[in-house]
């Protein structure tokens, strides 16, 4: 966990930190994604679409664009 994940969770005060990478409007996960994912594991598409304010199916679409980038940059890599 990064470490103003870290302060933010043992002060259960919510992020201010909007330029952060990890950062969602969520505060009941005080705002940071990797608090999410340290208090709840894996979670389904469900939670994240809920988390990022939009739809399963959107969020189904998002993974798959990043499993198909992810699965051409790899492809790349070992034919170089």
């Amino acid at each position: 966990m990064k470490e103003c994940a870290r302060k933010c969770y043992l002060s259960q005060k919510c992020c201010a930190e909007r330029d952060c990478r990890l950062h969602i409007e969520y505060p009941e996960d005080f705002n940071c994604t990797d608090i999410a994912v340290y208090k709840h594991g894996p979670m389904t598409l469900q939670q994240i679409g809920n988390r990022h304010g939009v739809s399963i199916v959107r969020t189904k679409q998002i993974l798959d664009g990043a499993l198909e980038k992810l699965k051409k940059t790899l492809l790349k890599e070992n034919t170089i």
